[in-house]
């Protein structure tokens, strides 16, 4: 019964809101070239996150084809470090960038990576709405015009940007 009070407001938050965020997922995305670490350079924040620096996601193949997903960071709060470790598995094509990623058993929470230079570098994607939103990269910073374009594409997309969380790395 602790678990799913602890757990309800989470899987709501991932599972229901009025407002949907487009997709507009990258065609001919390369699942290995994606695989690696990244920084989280910024995001909407949200639950899990909440109040941690040094946030990385790092992905690699798993023998089924899907994708083991390893998310960590500094709780600031509670001076420790955080993981979570989960599945990613594509929702069609995958040579589109349209996945659903599950912390939590069988719930999945959408996952479309909408940006994504061609040497793989620097990543924007968001999640099932608008509350959800990730600029990755595999440096702990971005170069000026990236984050300036990352900018505008989220915002285009409906994105408050304001309410972005700028990660600290250090």
């Amino acid at each position: 019964m602790v678990a799913w009070r602890i757990l309800a407001p989470v899987l709501a938050g991932m599972l229901g809101s009025c407002a949907s965020a487009p997709s507009g997922a990258v065609d001919g995305f390369e699942a290995d070239r994606y695989l690696g670490q990244w920084y989280e350079v910024a995001r909407m924040d949200f639950y899990f996150e909440k109040g941690m620096n040094n946030t990385t996601a790092n992905y690699a193949k798993n023998p089924d084809r899907s994708i083991r997903v390893l998310n960590r960071g500094f709780d600031t709060l509670k001076k420790q470090w955080k993981s979570a470790e989960g599945t990613a598995k594509f929702r069609g094509s995958a040579s589109k960038a349209e996945l659903k990623v599950s912390f939590f058993g069988p719930f999945y929470a959408d996952y479309n990576v909408v940006a994504l230079d061609s040497l793989y570098r620097h990543a924007l994607v968001t999640g099932r709405n608008l509350d959800y939103l990730w600029i990755l990269s595999r440096d702990k910073s971005l170069p000026p015009q990236v984050r300036k374009d990352y900018l505008e594409r989220a915002a285009a997309l409906g994105y408050d940007t304001a309410k972005l969380v700028w990660v600290r790395h250090d």
